[in-house]
């Protein structure tokens, strides 16, 4: 497995996929036992992974214990994250929940404590509670990290703006400055691509994705009438219920046919193409040792392009509005094809 560095503002080194651990724990009626959990990250880490992503949320609490003794041995080694805003039962009271500064310190606090560690390398905002001021957040976090709690910061299923009213605070107020990025992205789910992955390079954020395969859509697996998901969690993230759905699993297929790959490598491979980072969750080794073998997978232009096409989205406005040839001749006073054009994204 190849490294790359974590966005623009840190000189973090982390593995080319991460570990997702949602399934590591059975405190949801649907997971992993330790003794099937434990083979899965041994696999990972003998592949050379050492970015690991938790929560406190994930099967209540027992996936991020289940990391603790895990990473206990070689914990310098890994590249630990994992999330606060859930909170890690199944019945939270109303103050160990959302955003607030409260709800980031009692879950840190928490998290430490079942991870058996002094602290968190990344902590993710899991979710908006749409409350909590944003400034409230990025103060907190930055205290957390003064106090050596934990060490960089990440917004996961935030909207684009107030990460970035986030960061751009962040910046002016000399605090801990804003690393990373989590969010759903897949060949069926591309709506990322609108705001948040555009914000995420102008802002120079590492940035996640998470359900590469979409929920396991993408690995055809559905179409064989085998079980995941939607027999065990009752939680498929995607369906194949639209014309453009059933096009995209077709095209991703019949790509897989050609270069002699599962049509999971296909999927993933598109994903770390785009510049995301994937994160895998397999629930199984074999799963995971599937997952890998993307790593191993270029694309070329030609099935980046095909892909590409068969599952784009409208980008809506303004962008339909801005990309179009004839504003940007206008804009460009008649002269685009005599103007060299930066390549540094816009802020």
């Amino acid at each position: 497995m190849r490294y790359k560095l974590f966005g623009n503002h840190t000189g973090l080194r982390v593995s080319e996929f991460a570990l997702g651990t949602g399934n590591f724990g059975t405190g949801w009626g649907y997971g992993s036992t330790p003794d099937i959990a434990r083979p899965i990250f041994d696999g990972y880490a003998e592949a050379g992974g050492n970015f690991i992503d938790t929560s406190d949320s994930y099967q209540f609490g027992q996936s991020e214990s289940m990391i603790g003794e895990f990473i206990a041995p070689e914990r310098d080694s890994f590249v630990l994250a994992t999330k606060y805003s859930h909170g890690a039962s199944a019945n939270p009271s109303l103050s160990a929940v959302g955003n607030s500064r409260k709800s980031m310190i009692q879950a840190v606090e928490a998290s430490l404590k079942r991870l058996k560690t002094d602290r968190i390398d990344l902590l993710w905002v899991h979710m908006s509670d749409e409350m909590t001021p944003i400034e409230e957040i990025v103060r907190g976090l930055d205290d957390l990290v003064r106090a050596g709690k934990i060490i960089y910061t990440g917004f996961s299923n935030f909207a684009a703006w107030r990460i970035a009213s986030g960061a751009t605070i962040a910046s002016l107020r000399g605090w801990t400055p804003v690393a990373g990025l989590q969010t759903e992205y897949s060949l069926v789910e591309r709506s990322a691509e609108r705001e948040l992955l555009p914000m995420a390079k102008g802002f120079g954020l590492g940035t996640v994705g998470w359900s590469p395969l979409g929920g396991g859509l993408l690995t055809g697996k559905y179409r064989r009438g085998e079980e995941g998901r939607a027999t065990g969690l009752g939680v498929v993230i995607q369906h194949e219920d639209s014309p453009q759905r059933t096009a995209i699993i077709d095209e991703l297929l019949a790509i897989s046919d050609e270069i002699g790959a599962a049509p999971s490598h296909v999927g993933i491979a598109w994903v770390a193409a785009k510049g995301v980072m994937p994160i895998i969750g397999p629930k199984t080794v074999e799963q995971l040792r599937d997952n890998l073998a993307a790593a191993s997978l270029v694309l070329t232009a030609e099935h980046i392009d095909r892909l590409d096409k068969v599952s784009a989205i409208p980008l809506g406005a303004p962008h339909e509005l801005l990309t179009n040839g004839r504003t940007k001749q206008r804009l460009a006073g008649g002269k685009l094809e005599l103007l060299d054009l930066s390549s540094a994204p816009l802020i």
